[in-house]
C-alpha cells in the first residue's frame, strides 16, 4: 500500500473511534443540538411577535419571522459544533490516549483527520435535525432542489472551516475547561450578525461590524438560497471567508499538534 492509502485507512479507523465514543457518550451531541433548538423556539415564540414587527421601525423581512430567523439559527447549529470538536481533542490531547497512539503505527494525519471527519458529520447530522424542527415550526422555503444542494454544500464547507479552527483551540488549550470556552465567540458572533435582526437596525457602529463579520455573508446566502432573496455579492464573500478560515484552521492544527508530538 502506499503512503496516502495507508493514511486514509488510518483516518477512518479514528473516523469509527470517535463515532462510536459519540454515541457511547452522547451528552455532548445533545447539547449541541439542544442550544440551537432552543435560542429557536426562543426567537419565534417569545420575542418574535415584537421582532417580527420591526425594531424601530425596521422591517426584518417581511413575512412569518420564522422564515427570517431560521437561516440564522440554522447557522448557528453549524457553530454548535465547535464546541464538542474543541473538548474531544483537547481530551484526547490531555489523558495521554494520543501518546499511545505515537507507539503505534499510525499515519499522524489520522488523529486530525478522523476528529474533523467525525465532528463535520455529527454537526451536519444536528443541522438537519433544527431543519426539521423549524419546518415543523412553521419554517417555509421556496429553495428548489438545486437551492438545496447549495445550501448543504455551503453549510459543509461552514462546517468544515469552523471544525479545523476547533481543533486547533483543542490543541492549544491546556485542559478541558478552557478548551470548552475557547469556541463560544464562533458559537454567539451570528447574533451580532444578521442571524437576528438585520444590520440595519443596529446603532451605526455594529452595524458595521455586523455587515463585515464572517457569518453575515454566509447567513444572507443561505436567507437568499432558502427563501428567494437576493444573494448579490454574498455567495463569492462567504465561499471566500469559509475557505479562508478553513486554511487557517488546517494549518494551525497542524503546527500545534506537531508541536505537541515534539514536546
Amino acid at each position: 500500500m502506499s503512503a496516502m492509502t495507508y493514511a486514509a485507512r488510518d483516518s477512518l479507523t479514528m473516523l469509527r473511534r470517535n463515532l462510536k465514543h459519540a454515541l457511547r457518550y452522547p451528552s455532548m451531541t445533545v447539547t449541541v443540538v439542544a442550544m440551537p433548538l432552543v435560542m429557536l423556539l426562543l426567537f419565534t415564540y417569545v420575542f418574535g411577535g415584537a421582532l417580527g414587527t420591526g425594531i424601530g421601525g425596521t422591517p426584518t423581512g417581511g413575512g412569518a419571522y420564522i422564515d427570517y430567523v431560521a437561516p440564522g439559527i440554522i447557522l448557528m447549529a453549524a457553530t454548535s459544533g465547535a464546541l464538542s470538536t474543541a473538548i474531544s481533542v483537547c481530551s484526547d490531547m490531555t489523558e495521554g490516549i494520543v501518546n499511545r497512539f505515537r507507539t503505534m503505527s499510525i499515519s499522524r494525519a489520522a488523529f486530525l483527520t478522523g476528529h474533523v471527519a467525525g465532528s463535520v458529520i455529527q454537526t451536519l447530522v444536528s443541522i438537519t435535525l433544527v431543519v426539521g424542527v423549524a419546518l415543523l415550526m412553521g419554517f417555509r422555503p421556496s429553495a428548489t432542489p438545486v437551492d438545496w444542494i447549495a445550501t448543504a454544500g455551503l453549510l459543509t464547507l461552514l462546517v468544515v472551516a469552523l471544525t479545523w479552527l476547533a481543533a486547533a483551540m483543542g490543541l492549544v488549550a491546556k485542559n478541558v475547561e478552557t478548551a470548552s470556552n475557547m469556541p463560544m465567540p464562533l458559537t454567539f458572533l451570528p447574533f451580532l450578525g444578521s442571524a437576528i435582526v438585520p444590520p440595519e437596525s443596529m446603532p451605526t457602529g455594529l452595524r458595521w461590524f455586523a455587515e463585515y463579520q464572517p457569518f453575515t455573508p454566509v447567513i444572507e446566502t443561505l436567507r437568499g438560497l432558502l427563501m428567494g432573496t437576493g444573494i448579490g455579492n454574498s455567495g463569492p464573500i462567504a465561499i471566500a471567508w469559509c475557505l479562508g478560515l478553513t486554511l487557517v484552521g488546517y494549518l494551525w492544527a497542524r503546527a500545534a499538534f506537531n508541536r505537541g508530538i515534539k514536546r
